[in-house]
């Protein structure tokens, strides 16, 4: 406990005094997992809205398969990803392992089932009717879909605010495909990884610290929103 103290004072003054190394992982960290999320959502929403408003053969085997991936640990997607880049693999040759678009690829294939399976909940509990509404009075189905999704925001929100907080504090898939290289693939829970292992606590408490007060941001950000009755601009 007498350690706690200084390695707190110590983290502070790595966040407040622009401390080089601190900040690039903070900033990579942050990079790769926004363009994880940012590819990952549409392509979600679009699967999502499918599964919850059309019917097809094999559709229930589908959704059981999505909730299923949920649990799949990120180790394993990690190690997937592993072997599909590597020189070896079937997509050895793009060259992409310890890169950061590994780990944006990572990230997409760990939040796309968390993603689509909130997203059609959240679908799902809106009023069914209101896509057959809006094909009724003309409006054309991309319209259409956006009315519906436009009705269950704040559920979308809360899926693609979940999602993110799972591939930004992930460390196993970003410890396989992106080898925690300095100024380039180490993120935050990589860092937090190997500071603890070297016993340097003062760079995990701060980075630790980052990620709370991201996450509080979020959950702030989303309760104001659902208060307001309007999406975020």
């Amino acid at each position: 406990m007498h350690e706690l103290g200084p390695a707190i004072t110590q983290a502070l003054h790595l966040l407040l005094s622009g401390d080089t190394v601190l900040w690039s992982i903070i900033g990579v960290s942050f990079s790769v997992s926004l363009r994880a999320i940012a590819i990952a959502t549409p392509l979600a929403l679009a699967a999502a809205f499918v599964l919850a408003y059309l019917r097809f053969p094999g559709r229930r085997i589908l959704v059981t398969t999505v909730n299923t991936l949920m649990a799949v640990p990120a180790v394993v997607v990690g190690l997937t990803c592993y072997l599909v880049l590597s020189s070896n693999g079937p997509a050895g040759g793009l060259h992409l392992l310890f890169t950061q678009w590994a780990m944006i690829i990572g990230q997409i294939v760990l939040c796309l089932p968390l993603l689509v399976a909130m997203a059609h909940s959240a679908l799902q509990s809106g009023d069914q009717r209101a896509w057959e509404t809006a094909l009724t009075l003309g409006a054309s189905r991309l319209r259409a879909m956006r009315t519906v999704m436009y009705e269950v925001r704040f559920g979308l929100l809360a899926a693609i605010i979940a999602a993110f907080g799972r591939i930004i504090a992930e460390v196993g898939c970003s410890m396989m495909v992106g080898g925690n290289i300095l100024h380039h693939t180490r993120n935050i829970p990589t860092a937090i990884a190997l500071e603890t292992a070297k016993g340097e606590f003062a760079q995990g408490i701060a980075l630790g610290g980052v990620l709370l007060a991201f996450a509080l941001l979020l959950n702030l950000a989303l309760g104001y929103a659902q208060g307001s009755g309007r999406v975020i601009p």
